[in-house]
């Protein structure tokens, strides 16, 4: 289990000079909602690191609380 201190924050930035704004992954060009289009398709954690070895696994679970706290966002707005 990681540390509580280590949140989503840690692994992910939205730079509007980096694919225009996109989240994506600190160091990286790889946007956020690439990696959960794979996650939704089925692929591994294995696979999507064989695919994109600039990743590990506490980037996946980063942008599966990414997507959760947007989640929680959009439904609070509603």
């Amino acid at each position: 289990m990681r540390p509580m201190s280590e949140h989503w924050h840690d692994r992910i930035e939205s730079d509007p000079l980096i694919l225009r704004g996109k989240p994506c992954f600190h160091g990286t060009r790889i946007p956020v909602g690439l990696i959960l289009g794979y996650m939704a398709c089925g692929k591994t954690s294995e696979q999507i690191i064989d695919q994109f070895p600039d990743l590990n696994s506490s980037h996946l679970t980063a942008a599966l609380e990414y997507a959760r706290d947007l989640a929680d966002f959009e439904a609070a707005a509603l």
